[in-house]
């Protein structure tokens, strides 16, 4: 599942990203973190995710250290609830389209390949288009 953030966002409006965000301090780990803003952003409770562990973490400019991907099964299906805040538009692509290498492409900037991904109109780049083929074992 792949959010849009609103436009009316401080930081990343419009982009394409997986629900998360930085920890609080009531958070235990990454894994909390990830659980709290699933919920926060659309609505799945804890007790639907199977945690399946996580993917490399990614440097990007803005977050340092790190950013650490947690990766998540929904147990059963869900019905999302997406924060008007924080999510102008739900994603749920299949894996099998994202799989697709004929649908992504490319451009080199400053020492990184940026990926970009048509999502129904909405464009998976960045960081978390890394992530993406990351967890599809998509060279980078």
């Amino acid at each position: 599942m792949l959010t849009k953030r609103p436009e009316t966002m401080p930081t990343h409006a419009g982009h394409i990203s997986f629900p998360g965000g930085r920890a609080q301090p009531d958070d235990t780990g990454p894994v909390d973190t990830a659980l709290r803003e699933a919920f926060e952003e659309v609505g799945i409770e804890r007790d639907n995710v199977e945690i399946l562990g996580f993917l490399p973490a990614i440097d990007t400019v803005e977050f340092k250290p790190w950013v650490i991907p947690v990766v998540g099964r929904v147990a059963s299906p869900v019905h999302l609830v997406p924060s008007e805040r924080e999510v102008a538009r739900v994603h749920t692509p299949r894996l099998e389209d994202l799989a697709d290498e004929s649908r992504w492409w490319h451009v080199p900037w400053n020492g990184y390949q940026i990926w970009y991904y048509d999502l129904d109109g909405d464009t998976l780049w960045g960081a978390t288009a890394r992530m993406v083929r990351s967890l599809l074992g998509l060279p980078d």
